[in-house]
């Protein structure tokens, strides 16, 4: 399944799309709740963070080639980052991102159909789009 996400107001999205492989346990016709897709996919995001982390920890040799494209990313990193390793909790994650959709501050579209509830049951396959749609609150008063 594919990942985007967007954010109102914005043209460009907040990350590149991503995909996260569906779980094997997940096909079939009882589908999986909203909650569930969710869960899966703020794990699969704190472990490469995770894992960016350590990779991040390590000095790297850079060849021409991976100089010249991070160039034209704007950042050249070769590693041993002095920034220590930010512990980040799975469950506490997955807790606000849960929290999050409740309290409204983001959207979760299926394959071009909103979902409302975190009980109601999504239908996957190996094609299947998620949009993640934060939403701008109004300030002021």
């Amino acid at each position: 399944m594919i990942v985007t996400t967007k954010s109102l107001g914005r043209k460009k999205p907040l990350f590149e799309d991503f995909s996260v492989p569906i779980p094997p346990d997940w096909s079939g016709d009882d589908g999986v709740t909203l909650r569930q897709l969710i869960d899966k996919i703020v794990r699969d995001q704190v472990r490469q963070f995770q894992d960016r982390q350590q990779q991040r920890q390590f000095i790297r040799a850079l060849t021409e080639k991976q100089i010249a494209e991070r160039a034209l990313r704007g950042k050249i990193e070769m590693g041993g980052s002095e920034v220590g390793i930010q512990p980040v909790d799975p469950d506490q994650a997955v807790a606000n991102a849960l929290l999050a959709f409740e309290d409204g501050l983001y959207l979760v579209v299926v394959d071009d159909v909103e979902q409302r509830q975190l009980d109601q049951q999504v239908f996957l396959n190996a094609d299947s789009r998620i949009t993640f749609i934060r939403l701008a609150m109004l300030t002021g008063g």
